[in-house]
């Protein structure tokens, strides 16, 4: 049993590795942005906070749907059904692309009503021209992350992950021309960075969009005719896969804006604390992402070829990688907390308030880590609705009422409310770890 498990962890090491570098490409962007806007300020930084933390729900709904892409193209690899991988990167593209343009559209009607989040009314002045720039960016970002989705399914990962790496470094020049005013452009500040990751994101779906179609390993598992009309029963099939996967997402992501909009009443202090340590956990939460994802490739692998008896190895294997790792990022946190705060906070106030929020951050790594891990070895299996339950409770009726009690009644602050996420990331690992080692 033991090298049993020790192979599939290499193996699935081998897969995550491509993967969780692309996932931290993809975060890229937003450290970036985090650092830059970080410069002009406390409040730029915490407005663009609101507004990120507002996107990413619609982000993770249209991320569940790429999810969709990877479970139904590793099975149809699995079974060597070329047809069905097309349809369904085709029928996620879709998705993608009305995700994207459907958030655009309700961010432009919200704009006037943006008081209603309750927010300091500097936050809001400081917002509305980003929030849009933002919200536009999620059409390319959503239909680049769909093209993806495939190709890592596809065991094709490498690509992917050098066209997203070449797409955060862009951003980071567009953020030193526009953000700064470099090059005879205008110094537009907080809209500076809404324009970069605008132009950045469409540079990557566009070098996504070429690079599939000429890839000799890809090309034939793409479809030929992307906008045709689309098959509604293989649709509502995706739909049907995908829509319990974003819920999953949706409820935990949802939880952390609630998070932010709580904070939010707090200040910008600590509102931009809390940005930064949450960009910190996320950079460091981009690996056991990736190993996530690989799981959830090599579980609908093992299912589509009927190899079940493979599949508990490939997960105990899952495991192993991500406590590894986590083990080792935890550290880092603990040990270095207040000179990664200084890298993005002038503010000294705000700076020991990120430095003491790291520290909690380093608590539920752990947590974190299997939890995700469990939930992607699960979707390999098409199991998506139950987890979806898991999560809405985990977050909603144990961490919000947790973290606003630690919070506001017992006068913990932003701290109280990171102890509640923890209390909820816990629960939701126990309970889907359980449910995956009994389905394997």
């Amino acid at each position: 049993m033991y090298r049993d498990v020790v192979r599939e962890a290499r193996l699935t090491a081998g897969l995550a590795l491509p993967l969780a570098a692309g996932q931290l490409s993809q975060i890229l962007i937003a450290l970036a942005d985090t650092l830059m806007v970080g410069r002009l300020g406390v409040l730029p930084l915490a407005a663009a906070t609101f507004a990120n933390n507002v996107l990413y729900l619609p982000f993770v709904v249209g991320l569940g749907f790429s999810m969709a892409i990877s479970i139904r193209v590793s099975q149809a690899r699995g079974a060597n059904n070329q047809p069905a991988a097309r349809a369904a990167l085709r029928h996620g593209f879709y998705l993608a692309l009305f995700v994207g343009a459907l958030t655009m559209l309700s961010v432009w009607g919200v704009q006037p009503f943006l008081g209603l989040f309750r927010q300091e009314p500097e936050i809001i002045r400081a917002v509305p021209r980003y929030f849009l720039l933002i919200a536009m960016s999620l059409i390319p970002a959503l239909a680049a992350m769909a093209i993806k989705n495939h190709a890592d399914a596809m065991n094709n990962p490498w690509p992917p992950f050098w066209i997203t790496l070449g797409g955060a470094g862009l951003n980071v020049v567009f953020n030193w021309v526009f953000i700064y005013g470099n090059l005879g452009a205008p110094r537009m500040g907080l809209d500076g960075a809404g324009v970069a990751t605008l132009l950045a994101r469409i540079a990557m779906l566009a070098t996504m969009i070429v690079w599939c179609r000429r890839s000799p390993t890809v090309r034939d598992w793409i479809p030929s005719h992307w906008f045709r009309p689309p098959d509604w029963a293989a649709m509502w099939d995706q739909i049907r896969l995908g829509l319990p996967a974003s819920l999953q997402l949706l409820a935990e992501v949802s939880a952390f804006v609630m998070v932010t909009l709580l904070i939010g009443t707090l200040g910008p202090n600590a509102l931009a604390s809390h940005q930064v340590a949450m960009t910190c956990a996320a950079t460091v939460f981009m690996v056991p992402l990736g190993i996530s994802q690989a799981l959830t490739v090599r579980m609908g692998e093992a299912w589509g070829a009927a190899r079940h008896a493979q599949l508990r190895f490939i997960l105990l294997g899952g495991w192993a990688l991500v406590l590894g790792f986590t083990a080792c990022s935890a550290q880092s946190f603990l040990y270095f907390n207040r000179t990664i705060a200084g890298w993005f906070l002038t503010n000294p106030e705000a700076g020991a308030l990120a430095a003491n929020l790291l520290l909690v951050s380093a608590a539920f790594q752990v947590s974190d880590a299997l939890q995700v891990s469990s939930a992607g070895a699960l979707r390999g299996l098409g199991d998506v609705a139950v987890p979806s339950c898991i999560a809405f409770i985990a977050y909603w009726i144990i961490s919000i009422p947790a973290g606003w009690y630690f919070t506001f009644p017992l006068g913990m602050g932003v701290i109280g409310m990171w102890w509640g996420i923890t209390l909820g990331l816990t629960t939701s690992a126990i309970a889907l770890g359980l449910r995956v080692w009994r389905k394997t």
